[in-house]
């Protein structure tokens, strides 16, 4: 590593989020001062990161604390983009961060993954909530439960902020869509498809019918990936220009959205693209059976969270400089090429 260059760390570069934000620093015009490692598990993708990306690739997985920590320990900034919940890893890496803080005095800086799943309520699709989340509201903030999903991570993330050895962020982002592009997709490094949306797109195919969880009214924000992805980027550079500014710890946490929508409205496009492409007759979603949500969401209880309030305002993000271009309307848009991609999948 050359001694003038940050050393980054990334995690997830082979997924969805954290491919749409190493193409990003690949790109980003300070590149050439970056000395970018990631973590992946598939020895095929690293070889590829390094030889075509100029990344340094550790064949490893997030079980493998020891390297984890190291990882996290040898790096100035960490973007950790892979599973929210996973507890063990993110106290490797801020082990890591810990140690480095001792032994050099440096104070590392963390970007954190979570999701604005953790405003959710119980709906169960019946209803939509009056309480919206601002990201500039830390009392608002602080009295979400502890017990809510992602929670556990996210409080742990802070306290190393409040505890003062990193500067810690932490990024929510909402119901991501549309199939991510660039070359780390392109090369097959880096998986192009969301979450939640195919859940339901899946289901339906499976279905022949858009389904739907109670009702669909609960409200839920969106953000397309390219949009959240540039978010990582805002944040970095102004961590990086304008430190003293840039809220951290409690006062960095920023949600990822532009504009929000109801599960029915979700569910009535994956509807009316069935009907287009000749697989339902009817547009209209009908409601999951209880063995349906287990079916095809794991559990009765995860099957209920896609009939969950999550309302939340972007107002730390946008106030950094973040400008996000695509609406709701472009997430209803997205989800008929969405449908056809997953039915070209399921038929290869």
């Amino acid at each position: 590593m050359s001694a003038n260059k940050t050393p980054i760390f990334i995690t997830g570069a082979t997924g969805y989020i954290g491919g749409s934000v190493l193409e990003r620093l690949l790109k980003h015009p300070s590149a050439s001062t970056f000395d970018i490692t990631a973590l992946v598990r598939n020895a095929d993708k690293a070889k590829i990161l390094e030889s075509k990306f100029g990344v340094k690739a550790i064949v490893g997985n997030h079980q493998e604390l020891d390297k984890l920590e190291s990882l996290a320990e040898n790096a100035h900034v960490i973007f950790h983009t892979a599973d929210a919940d996973d507890e063990p890893a993110a106290k490797a890496i801020l082990s890591g961060l810990k140690k480095r803080h001792a032994k050099l005095g440096d104070l590392p800086i963390l970007i954190h993954t979570s999701g604005t799943g953790v405003l959710t309520d119980d709906a169960r699709g019946e209803y939509i909530t009056d309480t919206i989340y601002s990201d500039t509201n830390i009392e608002q903030l602080k009295s979400i439960s502890p017990t809510a999903v992602h929670r556990n991570v996210d409080l742990l993330v802070i306290a190393a902020d409040t505890e003062g050895y990193a500067r810690t962020h932490i990024i929510f982002p909402s119901t991501i869509y549309a199939i991510a592009e660039g070359a780390l997709f392109d090369a097959g490094v880096s998986n192009p498809y969301s979450i939640q949306i195919p859940l339901l797109i899946k289901a339906a195919l499976d279905r022949k019918r858009a389904g739907v969880v109670g009702k669909g009214k609960p409200l839920w924000p969106d953000v397309h990936i390219h949009d959240v992805a540039d978010l990582y980027i805002v944040l970095f550079d102004a961590i990086v220009s304008k430190p003293e500014q840039t809220g951290h710890g409690w006062e960095g946490l920023y949600f990822g959205e532009n504009g929000e929508h109801s599960w029915y409205q979700i569910s009535r496009a994956i509807g009316d693209a069935l009907v287009a492409l000749g697989i339902a007759q009817d547009p209209e979603p009908t409601t999951f059976t209880v063995p349906e949500l287990i079916k095809y969401f794991t559990s009765e209880a995860w099957g209920y969270y896609s009939g969950t309030n999550s309302r939340a305002r972007a107002d730390r993000g946008r106030a950094l400089g973040w400008k996000p271009r695509y609406t709701t309307e472009d997430m209803l848009k997205s989800i008929r090429p969405e449908v056809e991609a997953w039915i070209k999948k399921q038929q290869a």
